[in-house]
């Protein structure tokens, strides 16, 4: 089966990723544009397409456009390509972004384009990380329903899963997906800093700590998150809890406050476990909400 011409604007990760895949996969890549000619030309001369600082050039050729520059400036960028003539009737123009509706791209449609969002549920540290993170990964679908089939195509071709999304869930499934990623970042940061207290470096808690963790998430996805909840909140285990907080005096009262609220979300999750009882939960949150309201 044929695979349409694509073109992609913007030389991030993502979009450069999402070209050399989809090349691999036999969709002819029309060509790449970003604001920096540096960025497109290094994607562009892998694939020996032109290379442009003005995405109209490489959009009006391809049957399919990935517009995967940041969030704030992807209604822009559409806008600007179709005051310029670069989009037409029948194309499928995507934006990558997890947070904004398919909308971003809605300036497509003025031109009789077809106007989706296609996220991959991923997070990438570089290029070869996205190239290698891709296949297997999630993808949230939204958009025109005439471009949906295409998109799940797509998303096959890229090795991934996909479901549909509603516009107006777009907020709550990124804010999700932050949690489970970006703030997962945030909470080994959290926890390495502690270990650094007792002579640690950051580096050396990491590979202490590395080994629970992946446990931990063998663990979530063998009986699902409340069920593989352990420690102390599983337990109802006061008095253990009591000694973290008191050394956390010894710390800040932010990073205190921290463990406290996520104590607090962890009663419910081990209520819902069935490890604990109503009264042991009440006095839990009587340790962790006392200790926030100190």
């Amino acid at each position: 089966m044929r695979k349409p011409k694509i073109a992609v604007v913007g030389a991030g990760k993502v979009g450069s990723a999402l070209a050399l895949l989809l090349n691999q996969q036999g969709y002819p890549v029309n060509g790449v544009a970003s604001r920096s000619i540096t960025s497109a030309s290094r994607v562009a001369e892998q694939l020996n397409v032109p290379a442009t600082t003005k995405p109209a050039e490489v959009t009006a050729g391809a049957e399919v456009v990935f517009i995967t520059t940041p969030d704030r400036v992807i209604a822009q960028v559409a806008a600007e390509i179709e005051e310029r003539g670069g989009f037409k009737p029948n194309q499928v123009v995507f934006h990558t972004s997890g947070a904004h509706a398919a909308d971003e791209v809605g300036a497509a449609r003025r031109s009789g384009a077809l106007a989706a969002s296609l996220h991959p549920l991923q997070s990438f540290a570089d290029v070869k990380m996205a190239m290698e993170n891709l296949p297997g990964s999630y993808f949230a679908l939204e958009g025109d329903q005439e471009a949906l089939p295409l998109a799940e195509q797509i998303v096959k071709d890229l090795g991934g899963k996909s479901f549909f999304i509603a516009a107006k869930d777009k907020p709550l499934y990124h804010a999700a997906a932050c949690i489970a990623s970006n703030y997962l970042v945030s909470l080994m940061h959290f926890a390495t800093g502690l270990y650094s207290r007792f002579g640690l470096t950051r580096e050396e808690a990491f590979a202490a700590l590395y080994p629970l963790v992946r446990g931990t998430i063998n663990n979530i996805s063998q009986v699902g998150p409340a069920s593989a909840l352990t420690g102390p909140v599983a337990r109802g285990d006061g008095p253990t809890l009591a000694g973290h907080l008191e050394a956390f005096k010894e710390v800040g009262e932010e990073e205190r406050d921290l463990y406290c609220k996520l104590g607090l979300y962890t009663v419910k999750v081990a209520v819902e476990k069935g490890t604990i009882n109503a009264e042991e939960a009440k006095k839990l949150e009587g340790i962790f909400g006392g200790a926030v309201n100190e």
